[in-house]
């Protein structure tokens, strides 16, 4: 439930919405829910200063069950 929320908010931000690929992953403290979204749309995803990111991991908070969850943005960009 808590990634299809993630993969439709992101959805709504991206310009790129065929290439998100929102995963959890699970942890022995707490889950974690990996975003990866085209490299152009990295910045839209994280948001000036990391607010969008900031915003998106507290709606996830707000859920039921996610208090234990953590929301990671993929950097996927290799060619660094």
């Amino acid at each position: 439930m808590i990634t299809d929320a993630v993969e439709h908010l992101v959805r709504g931000i991206v310009d790129s919405p065929d290439d998100v690929d929102v995963r959890q992953k699970n942890g022995r403290r707490y889950d974690t829910v990996q975003v990866r979204v085209h490299p152009e749309d990295l910045g839209r995803v994280i948001g000036r200063a990391g607010r969008t990111a900031k915003a998106l991991r507290a709606v996830v908070s707000a859920l039921p069950g996610g208090q234990d969850v953590r929301v990671d943005v993929v950097d996927t960009d290799r060619r660094r």
